[in-house]
């Protein structure tokens, strides 16, 4: 059999199984109090979101190095690798066709950012008519820290990552409890820039009143997952101070890349003997 079939039959077999392992077992980030700063705890929050995809990129790398060891023609592949593959295939063209369609949406919000690429803060005539010129530069700072960050694009790959491991809760739970480190992470920066805590706080509750249904490539200002009880707290209270910092994000790559590495070398050496030890050839 073609080693390149039997490698596409071996990502959807190892690769998908491995990203709901680590979905089930990782739990939702931590909620910030109101001394809490929240951006260390959205870095947290987002690496928790991201890390079963990695690790999925790991075996993927694994595989690789067993593919390109491998030689010509390869064990067939059992009948029970083609259920699972079916079952990944299924859940992942599930996630695709809900990615596809979050950008083909048309959903404006009350107030936020939109685009992934290239993203701009964009406020309703409804909302510009409801509140006062300093909520709107509260709200434009808030936004425009969206915008710096590209959470756009943030967003629609954490709901893309999230739909790969359907239908886990606990993933669900990790995007949610991110999109809501991501908010008031967005709120400090935006306090740390000027804007008044309580025009801020009278800006997003008339957001949340206004916001009609979103879509995963926006970042809208009233977003409903945040609870804003705890947001409006936050607000009205002093700015917190900084608590720690996470790794820099070029250690996290670095360290990546070397799991990547070894991971491949590793599938060069070993994987044939697992390969045929799973397909039980001789």
């Amino acid at each position: 059999m073609d080693r390149e079939y039997v490698l596409t039959a071996l990502a959807f077999a190892v690769c998908g199984p491995t990203m709901f392992a680590a979905g089930a077992l990782l739990r939702r980030a931590a909620t910030p109090d109101v001394s809490t700063s929240a951006r260390p705890l959205e870095r947290a929050a987002w690496m928790r979101v991201v890390l079963p995809f990695l690790l999925g990129v790991v075996a993927f790398a694994a595989l690789m190095g067993w593919w390109a060891l491998e030689p010509e023609p390869s064990e067939p592949v059992p009948r029970i690798v083609f259920l699972m593959v079916g079952t990944v295939a299924l859940v992942w063209l599930r996630a695709l066709a809900r990615a596809v369609w979050a950008l083909l949406r048309s959903a404006r919000p009350a107030a936020g950012t939109v685009g992934l690429l290239r993203p701009r803060v964009v406020f309703s005539e409804s909302y510009r008519a409801a509140v006062d010129g300093d909520a709107v530069r509260a709200a434009r700072e808030h936004e425009q820290a969206h915008a710096r960050h590209h959470d756009p694009l943030r967003l629609w790959v954490a709901q893309l990552l999230t739909d790969l491991q359907w239908p886990l809760p606990a993933a669900r739970r990790r995007f949610d409890g991110w999109r809501e480190a991501l908010e008031l992470a967005r709120d400090e920066e935006a306090r740390e820039r000027g804007a008044d805590g309580a025009d801020l706080a009278a800006a997003v509750l008339e957001a949340a009143r206004l916001q009609g249904p979103s879509s995963p490539a926006v970042a809208p200002l009233g977003e409903h997952s945040v609870e804003l009880e705890r947001r409006i707290a936050r607000l009205l209270a002093p700015l917190p101070g900084s608590n720690g910092e996470l790794r820099h994000p070029a250690r996290i790559a670095i360290l990546f890349v070397l799991c990547a590495a070894t991971a491949a070398c590793a599938g060069a050496i070993q994987g044939e003997a697992i390969v045929r030890s799973l397909f039980g050839a001789g």
